[in-house]
């Protein structure tokens, strides 16, 4: 009897143990059902259980929304997240140390109301668009978050670019055609050779070891669209320069017009392949079953949730724009109080301020040896700009009734096409290294030195203010 007594004390033990194992484990699953005749030992955890949905059980129909909350699935939990204003405002506004620049936005308002001193009104706005083109990567990303990788990565894209678009429109209202011109190019060169090239340089650093990969289908695509567009940027160009228009003067704007709408149907048609009809293009090569299960930790969960993220995407643009008009309006300013040409200013100073997000971003990614991601930013970014921002300003121009047009000048279209060609043999073997990063630096080096001795010969304002060029 006694052995009896114990063998079923312990089985009753053991049913407990179970039904407390399957409770603690799958509590977002459907409670299993008593054991035998056990009623009492399940009581505790299912109070506890219920506690946490509410008086009615959960069945097998209800785990795939409470798979929203678990958290269990690697999921963002986007419902779960919601901060007070003043939480949110601590996380964007105070948690990067970047945002230390951010008084020098309203600092330049105030200098350009009191003293209208151009040269500084400048320099405060591009310290003050810093942060700021930071903070809206930051709100992209964590925005991305709530979506699919591909989407994801189209919006780091997008507003990743609405500081140069941003620019460019206030500058177009001013008349200011070269000036969208060149820091679109400039924003195309940054990504191809500054951004890329400390992304692979820090990459290469921290795995010195050995190569990084990745996928050399989506960078095959990706060149062939920027060769696409320095086609397109150059018949206008060598139209011009030849002299051979049908029609002096019409014809050169009308080939523009009629090549950026061609380019804007060419990104649509990428954007289709790229999103509907060939996402097992875009894989990562390191994708693999246990390669992910070991980066699985490493993915952070987001910080604000995805109405936030839209609220401050909408916020930092806003301000990005009154800021960038301050800028716009400083230029020529600058340019003669601190002798610096227009043309270096718009290639390269303005560039490198509009792509401090993606900047930060991909050399971060290549640090964590996520080089698929660092190409989908900055090479990513290149092909936007090259076959959205350009033909999107044409087209913007044109009914704003400003003659914008593709004639980059043959300078800086041979500036861009031997760009491409070498970023397109870098990318053509699929690895990277360090050394490949410190070559695309130099190259960028070397592009940088060319524009500050440059004579832009469309800029009425270098004729009278830099005579000794």
């Amino acid at each position: 009897m006694d052995s009896d007594n114990r063998y079923s004390n312990n089985s009753n033990n053991n049913s407990r143990n179970n039904e407390a194992a399957t409770i603690k484990i799958n509590s977002h699953a459907e409670v299993s059902a008593p054991q035998m005749g056990s009623t009492q030992p399940k009581s505790v955890f299912e109070f506890e259980d219920q506690s946490l949905v509410g008086d009615e059980k959960h069945s097998l129909d209800e785990a795939p929304i409470r798979d929203l909350y678990s958290g269990g699935a690697n999921d963002c939990c986007p419902h779960v997240m919601k901060n007070s204003v003043v939480d949110s405002i601590r996380i964007v506004v105070f948690s990067a140390k970047i945002n230390l620049l951010m008084p020098f936005g309203p600092l330049a308002i105030v200098v350009d109301k009191l003293t209208g001193h151009h040269g500084w009104v400048f320099l405060l706005s591009l310290l003050g668009i810093i942060p700021l083109a930071e903070r809206l990567g930051y709100a992209t990303e964590q925005l991305a978050c709530y979506t699919g990788p591909t989407v994801g990565g189209l919006l780091n894209a997008t507003f990743g670019n609405a500081t140069e678009l941003i620019i460019s429109i206030y500058a177009l209202k001013r008349g200011m055609i070269r000036v969208v011109q060149q820091s679109l190019l400039g924003s195309i060169l940054s990504n191809m050779l500054l951004v890329l090239g400390c992304a692979f340089f820090a990459g290469g650093l921290v795995h010195s070891q050995r190569e990084q990969v990745f996928n050399k289908a989506t960078s095959g695509v990706n060149s062939g669209l920027l060769l696409m567009a320095v086609m397109g940027l150059l018949f206008p160009a060598v139209l011009h320069s030849t002299r051979t228009e049908l029609h002096y003067g019409k014809s050169e704007l009308s080939l523009s017009r009629f090549t950026s709408c061609i380019m804007l149907v060419a990104y649509a048609s990428y954007l289709f392949f790229q999103l509907r009809s060939q996402q097992n293009l875009y894989i990562p090569v390191d994708q693999s079953e246990n390669h992910t299960e070991e980066n699985s930790d490493d993915e952070e969960a987001p910080e604000i949730s995805k109405w936030e993220s839209i609220i401050w995407l909408s916020i930092l643009t806003v301000v990005i724009s009154v800021l960038s008009e301050y800028l716009v309006n400083a230029i020529e300013g600058a340019s003669v109080a601190m002798s610096i040409p227009v043309a270096f200013i718009s290639v390269i100073l303005l560039p490198i301020v509009g792509n401090a997000a993606e900047h930060a971003g991909a050399v971060m990614f290549a640090m964590k040896d996520k080089l698929d991601i660092t190409l989908g930013v900055a090479i990513g970014s290149s092909t936007q700009i090259s076959m959205f921002g350009i033909p999107f300003c044409v087209v913007v121009g044109w009914f704003m009734g400003c003659p914008m047009d593709l004639d980059f000048q043959l300078f800086e279209t041979a500036t861009l096409f031997i760009t491409v060609l070498v970023v397109a043999f870098m990318l053509q073997e699929g690895t990277s290294n360090y050394f490949k990063g410190l070559m695309l630096i130099l190259c960028y080096i070397i592009v940088a030195a060319s524009f500050f001795v440059h004579r832009d010969p469309k800029a009425i304002q270098d004729k009278p203010q830099n005579p000794k060029q």
